[in-house]
């Protein structure tokens, strides 16, 4: 208990800092932190995987990640936090997918399921890596059952509106999903994009161009934006 609340007041400025959103101080904090400090390193690696994983700097997430993660090989039960394992285990699956790692990525979304962790956040994962992949018929298989674990989630609802209205089918149910996810997440330029993007396929440009254009003031170096916009501009001439 003692040691506990030693590493807790040791760390208890970077945590402060990361709750707050000041992800660059947080990590400033934790790397500055002495050696010789007595501080357990797998929770120092855990603070430190989240902050680069929130910075975007992949490749130094994954390393302390993973730390994290092999950490619990050889301990006992008692001894590992199996609800921060399973956290590091899906941030470490965010990041592969991410990175084009996609193989790691479905070997980790796929031993999370087995567990039962977040399984709608996991299933909308996996149709995420089956779009990549252009299996279109998986994506939508994987995003409705996102959808049966958890009806308001925004990235599935937002993932299958988009994926039906690429695929053309079901663009009134495609319409549906897309205005439930903007309107869960109202300044999200990829569900903005998404309902844009099915009023195309349905032919309704003045529509389109609303939610397209507000999309690309959030996100001009979308390339996929911009292909959406010079689809509609093809259209209307």
């Amino acid at each position: 208990m003692a040691k506990d609340n030693f590493e807790e007041n040791a760390l208890k400025e970077g945590i402060s800092l990361f709750n707050r959103g000041n992800f660059s101080a947080a990590l400033t904090f934790f790397l500055s932190l002495p050696d010789d400090e007595g501080i357990d390193s797998v929770e120092l690696s855990y603070y430190l995987g989240l902050c680069y994983s929130k910075l975007k700097r992949y490749d130094d997430a994954l390393a302390y990640l993973e730390q994290v993660v092999t950490s619990a090989h050889g301990r006992s039960p008692a001894e590992i936090d199996e609800g921060r394992i399973l956290q590091c285990r899906y941030i470490l699956a965010v990041i592969y997918c991410l990175t084009g790692r996609e193989k790691l990525a479905d070997f980790e979304l796929k031993k999370l399921l087995e567990t039962g962790y977040n399984r709608d956040k996991v299933y909308s994962s996996l149709a995420y890596i089956s779009w990549e992949r252009g299996e279109s018929d998986q994506a939508v298989e994987y995003y409705e059952k996102s959808l049966l674990e958890n009806e308001a989630n925004p990235t599935a609802l937002n993932g299958l509106g988009y994926v039906l209205a690429v695929e053309g089918k079901e663009l009134t149910k495609a319409l549906s999903c897309c205005k439930k996810a903007l309107d869960m997440e109202p300044e999200n330029a990829a569900c903005l994009d998404s309902l844009g993007y099915v009023y195309l396929r349905m032919g309704l440009y003045s529509e389109a161009r609303k939610f397209l254009e507000r999309a690309y003031s959030k996100r001009p170096d979308s390339s996929i934006i911009e292909e959406h916009l010079r689809e509609l501009q093809a259209g209307e001439e």
